[in-house]
């Protein structure tokens, strides 16, 4: 192998798929009467989800914990009880509707963030790797030229395999979703692979 080279190819893309991070906490005088209680909230948290067209397949527990306050320690003031939930919204224009779900169930409603994502990014990915792979066969052809000799066959490929990128968790609303007008803003996503590719002179 006598020249190697890399390329970088980027798409942007809207994304079309909401993740919310979400669930319920509550505080009791017991360690059981939080368990159950929090077990409670979180059945109807589901059932409000599922009546607002989320399939069970994109309901995911992402939390569960249970333990101890303390007013001063060793004194136990109360017992802290959470379940958190991982809901995916394939329509991105229902995510206020959703959102608004959530808050709707009551005091022990917790929204922690949401995550935008492209459901389908096989063809951005499909069009960055083809950028990739022309700007690493025009820096050979420079290289080529540069050294004087005729560029032979590619002997080498190889792909970054770190994936298309996944957007940060947002800050999600904490109040109720104006009706007026959708509150989230999901952007552009930009999808990029790195290739590196090998060639022989000719």
């Amino acid at each position: 192998m006598d020249i190697t080279v890399s390329g970088e190819g980027s798409v942007l893309v809207a994304p079309d798929t909401l993740r919310l991070y979400a669930g319920v906490e509550v505080r009791r005088a017991s360690a059981g009467e939080a368990f159950a209680a929090v077990r409670a909230a979180a059945a109807r948290l589901g059932e409000a989800l599922r009546q607002a067209g989320i399939a069970p397949d994109d309901l995911s527990t992402s939390e569960l914990s249970l333990g101890p306050e303390y007013e001063s320690y060793p004194k136990v003031s109360a017992y802290r009880a959470a379940q958190g939930l991982e809901i995916v919204v394939r329509d991105i224009g229902r995510g206020d509707h959703v959102i608004d779900t959530v808050v709707g169930v009551g005091e022990e409603a917790r929204l922690h963030g949401v995550a935008f994502e492209v459901a389908e990014p096989g063809p951005a990915l499909a069009e960055a790797r083809a950028r990739a792979f022309r700007q690493a066969a025009a820096k050979a052809a420079q290289y080529a030229e540069l050294a004087g000799r005729p560029l032979g066959r590619v002997v080498e490929v190889r792909e970054d395999t770190g994936g298309p990128p996944r957007p940060l968790r947002r800050t999600a609303p904490q109040t109720m979703a104006a009706e007026s007008e959708p509150s989230l803003s999901p952007g552009r996503q930009s999808l990029t692979v790195h290739v590196t590719l090998g060639y022989e002179f000719a």
